[in-house]
């Protein structure tokens, strides 16, 4: 028996922040995965963490089961620290496979309830794109697929604690002041689903995250990179990572192209790589 569970990882969220007192944020799914593989062939632990293990814990419980008579493995494409799911994909992927070889079927709902009890949690394992409280795990909203963008990925620098960030004293209160602009991005991403509403709306999101994580000359980042022919900006709003949102027929090669000459330009940043915003979910594969 051999089974792997794929997930994706994300450029940080498209809008994240809180209505009427209740935390949200709408995912933005990207091509870089986290593979989960489990195999009867040995019993060996390879490159799971402490929230992975938790994972393997929990879902255990959550199945009935007392061990774990398997060999598993996590392999990862996602940095850690930064914004883009690494947590969310690894845990998701974990519980995934668990119950796979169990012969169990978890849904996104379950896992995501799962995952929300070890941190608060992105929902790259829902289907297309969603707004969840990614503090209880639940999905408020489905909102479809989306136009996949071409985003060039930067850091920062640093990582950030996603568990340490959700204990601030001040969050609540500068997520409240937030709530406004935080409306009207998200009725932006309700509108027809246009590329332009949709970065309209992420860096509206961008901009007022800037008084509770600020991203350094985020204002003069964003001017430069719409003169580069991008539609916005996208951020993680508990993380290092700034997404500059190119037009989805963007080739790969013209992306690098601008990605290059903004590296060149703010020295403070890390050029990461491109990728693509993607309908999100999860795979399992038998062999």
């Amino acid at each position: 028996m051999q089974i792997t569970a794929k997930v994706p990882g994300s450029c940080g969220e498209l809008v994240q922040g809180t209505m009427r007192g209740i935390p949200f944020l709408v995912t933005c799914p990207v091509n870089l995965y986290t593979r989960v593989t489990i195999t009867d062939a040995n019993r060996e632990q390879d490159g799971l963490g402490s929230k992975s293990k938790a994972a393997l814990e929990r879902v255990l419980e959550y199945l009935g089961q007392s061990e774990f008579p398997y060999g598993i493995s996590l392999v990862s494409e996602l940095p850690i620290g930064k914004g883009m799911a690494s947590s969310s994909a690894d845990i998701a992927a974990v519980c995934f496979a668990a119950a796979a070889a169990f012969g169990r079927q978890l849904s996104a709902a379950e896992v995501s309830r799962i995952a929300a009890g070890i941190e608060p949690t992105d929902g790259v394992f829902f289907a297309g794109i969603v707004r969840m409280n990614h503090m209880t795990g639940e999905c408020l909203e489905r909102m479809g697929d989306l136009p996949r963008f071409r985003i060039a990925v930067f850091d920062t620098g640093g990582a950030v604690d996603t568990l340490k960030f959700h204990e601030r004293e001040d969050l609540q209160e500068l997520n409240l002041q937030n709530e406004a602009v935080i409306q009207d991005a998200l009725a932006l991403l309700r509108s027809p689903g246009d590329a332009v509403s949709i970065a309209e709306a992420a860096t509206r999101s961008a901009l007022a995250n800037q008084s509770i994580l600020p991203k350094r000359n985020l204002e003069s980042i964003l001017h430069f990179v719409r003169e580069q022919g991008a539609l916005g900006v996208n951020i993680a709003h508990s993380g290092t990572i700034i997404g500059v949102l190119f037009p989805p027929d963007t080739s790969p090669l013209l992306a690098e192209e601008k990605a290059g000459r903004m590296a060149r330009s703010w020295r403070h940043l890390q050029y990461l790589q491109c990728v693509e915003m993607i309908s999100g979910g999860y795979t399992i594969e038998n062999r």
